[in-house]
């Protein structure tokens, strides 16, 4: 579990192909399981969980339900949750790692009663010493510990009682854990003279890692952990005597694995390092992995002779302190952030190197401290970062999946988030979209979501997942998991700075997944809030007399999301949008992209007709009717006026309340508007269905209602004919027109229309035959 890492093959740690296949049967349960926690447990009044009478869950199920809990949507992954597994005949625990929890010493306490093998608890704050005692209770089993990031466990005085009755210095332990094997206890700060008791009966110990302890002396407890093999010491300065340090740490004949670095090369510096460095590696023959990282000990470069005279190959190594394993090179050996540059030097006895000469060291670097070194693996980040963006890596399919790997283990550091974010963007922009399979694309989404969701207040990290996620294909790659983009976004757009980068970004991004889904998903968004969050951004423009590209992008992303939706439209009309209807009309007369989006979503709500009352106010109707005849743009502005009041007319003269201007004056205006579109002109326009259109064809009562339906199908269908006219034939187009041509109530301009639609969608029928069609009665004259 906190075994060392020889890297002897570096591409060994990097399987691309375990990224790439589908997710197992097995992980789509578990993930169903703790998103939906009633289908094995219930909740009693205090919200406490217990399992369903009747269930037995063995332990290989049990400690991935508390993985993949941990990484579930729920809230209540705490002293609640982990109450399931208070019954130890019915669920059983063998393997158990916490991370980022709010968690209590009652749940170590139902955790441990399970005699547990291996147990880890990182950042989980609440804990205290009683956990301890709950650990040595039960600890029969224990083989590894870990306690990172969980300050009020680690006992700062060993001389200090627990409650009345125990006293470490008195019993002369901490943990009672005659089997363990590993242990990892991090910011220890006990004096150097109470390590003795601290590790007290841990004689079988292999693997002990004391990173950030704040003051261990010169290591004089060695003899107190004879069998170890692995010792990391990062970030823990040496302060008195390094020659009594060495001589302590040399103790350790079976040591193969030594970690001295330090995350600040200022804290990592030696007197004599050259000479300390070759007294630690000589003295420890078994030695294979040495990470002196962040330190000097890897002297200046210069050849010097040796010091005692004894050593012939000083002049074969450029780091003389490892001049007596020019013969047995070192598995690995971490130089990230020596100081001299130690990791460009060309003769070093190593294997495989962690530093930052190139990507080949970085990608190592990420590896070494993926685990334990949040803090370094940030500056690695930022390495892996330049190099994509000012160089070239060759390890491409490594990188990404190193990168990932730290977004998702580190899901809570903001600066690995941010660093991570930036380096998918470069890896996805320069990759080939064809090389990344469905799942991967899965996996690098799932992790820009997770990032951003966790740190959606930082500006840095929504500017980096917007700019990552705009290199897919929108929606359809990120379908998935629709409703939590939508959510980040939305916070995005209504919490971001006005009129910046990260608003303006969010905003495109939420108007490309409302243009291209349909039903659900465009009901998902208004639930979500996506309208009122769109008025709040007309309105702050509003009220600032600004126009800009977020202004106009609002209204097209409510235009796309009331699409065929009455729920939205209902909603835009609840929020008070024809207010801010009126007031960008007014403040924006010549804005034609404006003026087309606010144009194309009241079009949409006209065709819902328990909503067409609500548009019948005469400030309103005198909007409309006065871009009847608007063609700066074309034809989009006028299509969509005479849209909007083509449905309002469709309700029949009784339905129209308002006195000016009169219905018969817009009628007239609306069919002269229709006349000077050109037929053959190209839209920006996509229609999913025309049935709002073919209703219109059924208001005999109203022609210039026909009139623009009809004149929308023969524009349609003659500059679109692959896309339009089979959806004119599936929704039963051509049986309303047919039926139109033999009703003697439409006009005649009205039939030529309908004929020429007829044409463009027979197959038989020779293109000269459909423009004789447009072109004949081409004079309106409602008395024909």
């Amino acid at each position: 579990m906190y075994g060392m890492r020889t890297m002897a093959h570096f591409d060994v740690p990097f399987n691309y192909k375990q990224y790439v296949g589908p997710e197992s049967l097995a992980n789509l349960c578990f993930k169903t399981i703790c998103n939906n926690l009633d289908i094995i447990s219930i909740k009693n009044k205090r919200g406490y969980r217990t399992l369903i009478k009747g269930l037995v869950i063995p332990s290989e199920i049990c400690d991935k339900l508390i993985e993949f809990a941990q990484k579930s949507d729920s809230n209540e992954i705490d002293d609640r949750f982990y109450f399931i597994f208070r019954d130890i005949f019915a669920t059983r625990l063998r393997n158990v790692k916490i991370s980022h929890s709010s968690i209590t010493d009652d749940t170590v306490a139902i955790i441990t009663n399970h005699q547990v093998m291996h147990l880890a608890f990182n950042d989980c704050s609440n804990l205290t010493k009683f956990s301890i005692e709950c650990i040595n209770n039960t600890s029969k089993n224990l083989q590894s510990l870990s306690l990172r990031g969980c300050p009020k466990i680690h006992p700062v005085d060993l001389t200090c009682y627990i409650d009345l009755s125990v006293n470490y210095l008195r019993r002369g332990y901490v943990f009672k854990t005659p089997n363990l094997r590993h242990l990892v206890l991090e910011h220890v700060k006990v004096a150097p003279e109470q390590y003795p008791i601290l590790l007290s009966g841990l004689s079988e110990l292999t693997h002990l890692d004391l990173s950030n302890a704040s003051n261990i002396g010169n290591f004089e407890f060695a003899d107190s952990i004879p069998n170890l093999i692995s010792l990391c010491l990062y970030n823990v300065t040496i302060m008195d005597d390094p020659h009594a340090f060495v001589a302590n740490v040399t103790q350790l004949k079976k040591l193969r694995h030594l970690d001295l670095s330090h995350s600040n090369h200022k804290h990592g510096y030696y007197e004599n390092p050259n000479q300390v460095l070759a007294e630690l590696v000589s003295g420890l023959p078994d030695l294979v992995s040495l990470d002196i990282g962040g330190t000097n000990l890897a002297g200046r470069g210069v050849a010097e002779r040796p010091f005692d005279g004894s050593n012939k190959n000083y002049g074969l190594c450029d780091i003389q302190g490892l001049a007596c394993r020019v013969n047995n090179p070192l598995q690995f050996l971490g130089l990230y952030g020596t100081r001299d540059g130690a990791c460009r030097r060309h003769d070093i006895p190593a294997k495989v190197i962690a530093g930052d000469a190139n990507d080949e060291q970085i990608l190592v670097s990420a590896r070494v401290c993926m685990d334990n070194k949040q803090d370094l693996l940030q500056k690695v980040l930022n390495d892996l970062y330049h190099v994509f963006r000012y160089e070239s890596c060759e390890r491409m399919d490594q990188a990404l999946c190193i990168v990932l790997e730290a977004m998702e283990k580190h899901l809570n550091e903001r600066h690995i988030q941010i660093s991570g974010s930036a380096t998918l963007f470069y890896i996805v922009k320069t990759k080939e979209k064809s090389g990344l399979v469905s799942q991967m694309k899965r996996r690098i989404i799932g992790a820009l979501l997770a990032g951003m969701s966790t740190h959606k207040d930082e500006e840095t990290m929504m500017r980096n997942g917007c700019l990552a996620l705009c290199q897919f294909r929108i929606p359809q790659d990120v379908m998935w998991n629709y409703e939590a983009l939508v959510k980040v976004l939305l916070h995005s757009a209504k919490h971001s700075a006005a009129e910046g980068f990260v608003q303006r970004i969010g905003i495109y991004l939420l108007n490309s997944l409302a243009c291209q889904v349909e039903g659900e998903k465009k009901r998902l968004l208004g639930k979500l809030g996506c309208v009122g969050t769109m008025l709040e951004l007309v309105q702050y423009r509003v009220e600032h007399n600004s126009h800009d590209d977020v202004l106009e992008v609002a209204w097209s992303t409510m235009w796309n999301m009331t699409d065929e939706t009455p729920i939205n439209c209902q909603r835009f009309l609840d929020e008070r949008g024809m207010n801010l209807f009126l007031n960008c009309a007014e403040r924006y007369p010549l804005k034609e992209e404006l003026l087309r989006n606010m144009m194309g979503l009241l079009g949409n709500v006209a065709e819902v007709d328990y909503l067409r009352p609500h548009l019948m106010q005469q400030q309103y109707v005198t909007v409309f009717t006065s871009l009847l005849g608007y063609d700066r743009d074309g034809i989009e502005v006028s299509y969509n006026a005479t849209g909007i009041l083509a449905h309002m007319a469709s309700d029949g003269v009784e339905a129209w309340t308002v006195e000016v201007p009169t219905r018969d004056d817009v009628l007239e205006r609306m069919a002269e508007a229709i006349e000077r579109w050109d037929l053959s002109a190209h839209r920006n326009i996509n229609y999913r269905s025309f049935l709002p259109l073919l209703r219109l064809l059924d208001v005999y009562h109203t022609p210039q209602c026909q009139h623009w339906a009809v004149w929308a199908f023969a524009n349609l269908t003659n500059v679109y004919p692959a896309k339009y006219c089979s959806l004119v034939e599936a929704e039963g187009g051509i049986e309303k027109l047919n039926k139109l041509l033999a009703d003697d109530r439409p006009y005649n301009r009205i039939k030529s229309l309908a004929l020429s639609v007829i044409l463009n969608c027979s197959p038989d029928n020779p293109r000269g035959e459909q423009q004789e069609a447009l072109q004949s009665s081409s004079e309106y004259s409602p008395d024909d």
